[in-house]
């Protein structure tokens, strides 16, 4: 098999059901889902502890489910059914609820890092953010699987909620922004209604 095949080598590739520049909106959707990806792989090759294990999982399932993100985004002819569904997003919210009661009350607006892994995570997170920005300008051109933008708001979520965990769990302490200003709030509990 060669791995280089010299059809792009005018500025265009393949996409599910047509060819186009390499810089077309579906492209730079997908390539920014991909480079998010890759981020989440490095990360995890810094959570090989036992101490990981749960997030590590999530995380090798996570990045299957960017590669569906990113087909879904190739598809131009809806000969194909999509990939990316209602479910996954509410497992993200199952596992931003839970690692959110994990790691200690949030008050500030935080900095980026702590670990090298939550340092990579952060990287991750502002990638998916990004994105996330790249879908909106292509949902706003064409008919895309909105399944995915959804996808990709709660993932960035996700990212922050994990990053903490590893910090917290590794015992390193979230760095505040020190002109923040209280923008999480607590809820108040219903004995304080």
């Amino acid at each position: 098999m060669n791995l280089y095949t010299r059809t792009g080598d005018n500025g265009k590739t393949s996409l599910i059901g047509a060819r186009v520049d390499k810089d077309d909106l579906r492209v730079e959707a997908y390539g920014t889902i991909d480079e998010a990806n890759s981020f989440v792989g490095q990360a995890m090759t810094l959570l090989t502890d036992s101490l990981f294990d749960d997030i590590y999982k999530e995380l090798e399932k996570i990045q299957h489910e960017l590669f569906d993100c990113g087909g879904d985004l190739a598809v131009v002819k809806e000969k194909y059914p999509y990939k990316t569904t209602a479910e996954m997003v509410s497992f993200l919210e199952e596992r931003i609820d839970h690692y959110v009661k994990e790691a200690p009350e949030l008050e500030r607006f935080i900095l980026p890092g702590g670990s090298p892994a939550a340092a990579v995570i952060h990287l991750a997170r502002t990638v998916t953010r990004r994105a996330e920005r790249c879908t909106v300008t292509l949902q706003k051109e064409m008919e895309i699987n909105d399944i995915v933008l959804k996808y990709l708001n709660r993932l960035s979520d996700y990212f922050f909620a994990i990053a903490r965990v590893i910090n917290f769990r590794l015992g390193i302490s979230d760095v505040e922004y020190e002109r923040s200003a209280l923008v999480f709030k607590s809820k108040p509990s219903k004995k304080d209604n």
